[in-house]
C-alpha cells in the first residue's frame, strides 16, 4: 500500500509547488534524480527530467520564471499563465515519482493527482496576487513572490521528507491563503470607504 500512498503524498506536494512555481519543483526533482540524491526514484517513462539537458532547461526556466515574477505587470501576467503551466508541471511531477507503477498507470495518475492539486493552487495564487495589486497598487507583490518562492521549495522539501504531511500542510495553506484574500479584500473597500466622502465633496 506504501507503493501507492506515499508516492500520492510526496505528489501532491510537488503539484500544489508547481502551482505556487511551475519550474522550481521540477527543478529540484531534476537535481536530485541527476545527481542520486534526497532518495528519490522516478518511474522509468520519467527519466528524461534527471538528465543533463533536462536540468539545464530547468535551471533557465526557473530562474527566469523567479526573476519576471518579481517585475510589475509581468508578475500578474506570469500568475495568470501559471493556471495552464502550474498543472501541466504538477501532472508531470506527480506521474514521475510513482516508480513502481508502468508507465501509464503512472501518467494517469500524474493526471489524476498532479493537475487538480496544481491548478487550485495555482488559482489561489492568483487570487491572491489580484487582491495585492488592487489593494497596495502592486507594491506588496515582490514581497508575495518571495513568500511563494520560498513556499514552493519548503513544499518540496515537505513533500520528499515527510509525505504524510503534506495533507496538513496543504490544508494550512489553503486556509492561510483564504483569510489573506479576505484581509485584502477588506482593506481595499476601507480605503474604497475613506475616499467617498471626499469625491463627494469635490
Amino acid at each position: 500500500m506504501s507503493s501507492w500512498v506515499l508516492p500520492a503524498f510526496l505528489g501532491l506536494g510537488l503539484a500544489a509547488a508547481c502551482g505556487f512555481r511551475a519550474f522550481l519543483p521540477l527543478l529540484i526533482l531534476s537535481a536530485a534524480a541527476h545527481f542520486g540524491v534526497l532518495g528519490l526514484h522516478l518511474n522509468e517513462s520519467f527519466a528524461w527530467i534527471g538528465s543533463t539537458g533536462a536540468l539545464l532547461a530547468l535551471s533557465i526556466a526557473a530562474a527566469a520564471e523567479m526573476l519576471g515574477d518579481l517585475i510589475p505587470f509581468i508578475d500578474n501576467a506570469l500568475s495568470i499563465i501559471g493556471n495552464v503551466s502550474g498543472p501541466i508541471a504538477g501532472a508531470i511531477a506527480a506521474g514521475s515519482v510513482f516508480e513502481a507503477a508502468d508507465p501509464a498507470t503512472a501518467a494517469i495518475a500524474g493526471i489524476i493527482v498532479g493537475a487538480p492539486t496544481a491548478l487550485t493552487f495555482s488559482a489561489t495564487q492568483t487570487g491572491v496576487r489580484a487582491a495585492s495589486t488592487a489593494t497596495t497598487g502592486g507594491l506588496a507583490n515582490p514581497v508575495v513572490s518571495v513568500v511563494e518562492d520560498v513556499l514552493a521549495f519548503v513544499l518540496v522539501a515537505l513533500a520528499i521528507v515527510l509525505p504524510l504531511l503534506v495533507p496538513v500542510a496543504l490544508g494550512a495553506l489553503l486556509f492561510i491563503a483564504w483569510r489573506a484574500v479576505r484581509r485584502f479584500r477588506r482593506r481595499a473597500r476601507s480605503t474604497r470607504a475613506a475616499a467617498t466622502p471626499f469625491a463627494r465633496s469635490g
